[in-house]
């Protein structure tokens, strides 16, 4: 797996990790057996098919669900045993299709991430004012900061939240599938975002991505996951492979290096045209 890139600011590594853990959901095993050691200040993407397990791997990781089996560990420590507040001071989710009350502003559900930094008594305070403002620089969003969250598109109202997750201030940061809703061009400042927040601040980015070539472009590793187990696990060049592809998503394609990046980009197979020799069961 690749080694997080040096910087000379960072004064300490929060380690998040997941050992053999088994997660059921609705009396139905969802993941089995399934280990990651994130390496801190990196950028990693979870991939698989609908229903492997992803976002269900990604909510016992950020607490929200509790393993039937095995740990999660935050820094050495079980994080089902730490205060929520502690959390929520060092670890950010964005789940998918999150929701917001009623006529919030943008501005005002923003706010809502530096929750975790205050106690009941606690004040406003410049630094939280200017955490929210730029969460909303970073996104785009400081001249629609009045506008409520039901009035906006929604590619609009994905990078509210994820401005919120970024107004928390967490060291690390879980994002469930953050680029929906997005045209390409949003995508790729979303993604752009996150991987200079990486690459400059050392913020560990892990993200669940249904766009392989996406997640191979801004990824240090990746986790490629099936019928709840993992399949595959290393650089974007070792994991994302024909065999993979195969393997995990029930496709034919080919897999080439990007003449722009050098990342591996993946083009399927047409399935109408592959007759016979197609992968998946008719």
């Amino acid at each position: 797996m690749t080694s997080p890139p040096a910087h000379d600011s960072w004064s300490s590594a929060h380690k998040l990790t997941a050992s053999h853990l088994r997660l059921t959901y609705g009396g139905r095993t969802v993941i089995e057996d399934l280990s990651l050691d994130i390496p801190p200040h990196t950028m990693g993407s979870i991939i698989g098919p609908n229903g492997c397990g992803k976002s269900t791997f990604l909510k016992a990781m950020a607490r929200i669900l509790k393993p039937a089996s095995g740990a999660v560990m935050l820094d050495g420590e079980p994080i089902t045993s730490m205060p929520t507040r502690k959390v929520a001071t060092i670890l950010g989710l964005l789940p998918q299709n999150p929701s917001a009350p009623a006529g919030i502003t943008i501005a005002d559900l923003v706010a809502r991430g530096r929750y975790p930094h205050h106690h009941f008594v606690e004040r406003w305070t410049d630094k939280d004012e200017k955490a929210v403002e730029r969460a909303l620089a970073l996104t785009g969003l400081t001249d629609m900061a009045g506008c409520p969250i039901d009035r906006l598109s929604g590619g609009q109202r994905q990078r509210a939240w994820i401005a919120l997750t970024l107004a928390q201030q967490t060291d690390i940061l879980l994002l469930d599938e953050p680029t929906t809703y997005l045209d390409i061009a949003y995508q790729l400042e979303v993604l752009d975002l996150l991987s200079t927040l990486n690459r400059q601040e050392g913020v560990t980015v892990v993200m669940v991505l249904h766009d392989l070539n996406m997640a191979a472009r801004y990824s240090d590793w990746i986790l490629a996951i099936k019928d709840g187990r993992r399949v595959a696990l290393g650089a974007p060049d070792e994991v994302m492979t024909e065999n993979l592809v195969t393997e995990v998503f029930d496709i034919a394609s080919t897999v080439a290096k990007d003449g722009s990046t050098g990342t591996p980009l993946m083009t399927p197979a047409p399935l109408h045209s592959l007759g016979a020799h197609s992968v998946r069961p008719r």
